[in-house]
């Protein structure tokens, strides 16, 4: 089955589309996360929300996830202003966690919005190229959306154990 293309490219042309397209994608979706005020990412809204499944972010460490997130890029910082979620750094009061959780969530919400872009690749691809691109869409970003979810979900226990005492 073919879908009718807005635009018609040659394969190397296609390619470079998709490089072109996610980069934009990117970029555009981290920005408009970086831009979203600090009161907008008070709360775990119903995406980004705690699933039963996920037992606390206990999920992510049956998966190793301690043994791979290091590895993979951290571009918190890469907007001025931006906050880096690569190590939490000094002493860690509350403030400072309740920021990391706030982050966290800015993260995500950036590789969700990432990740539904990819449709958008129907203007110009083939069904295979469609289906390729948001196969690379989901692959690129569920790794980062993983990390995140693991890493609020730790942080937020911290902060419910402390709750009740006088830590800062």
């Amino acid at each position: 089955m073919a879908l009718p293309l807005l635009v018609e490219l040659s394969a190397p042309m296609t390619f470079l589309a998709n490089v072109v397209a996610w980069a934009t994608f990117h970029i555009a979706t981290g920005l408009a996360a970086h831009r979203l005020r600090l009161d907008r990412l008070a709360r775990d809204g119903w995406l980004l929300r705690p699933r039963a499944v996920e037992h606390g972010g206990r999920i992510y460490e049956r998966l190793r996830i301690r043994r791979w997130k290091n590895r993979l890029p951290e571009a918190g910082a890469l907007f001025e202003g931006g906050v880096s979620k690569r190590r939490l750094t000094g002493e860690i009061g509350r403030s400072q966690l309740d920021r990391f959780v706030v982050e966290t969530r800015r993260a995500e919400l950036a590789h969700w919005w990432a990740m539904a872009c990819g449709p958008l690749a129907a203007l110009w691809n083939p069904l295979v190229g469609l289906l390729v691109m948001v196969g690379y869409g989901v692959v690129v970003n569920a790794p980062f959306i993983a990390i995140q979810r693991y890493n609020r979900q730790r942080a937020q226990r911290v902060l419910a154990a402390r709750r009740s005492s006088r830590w800062a």
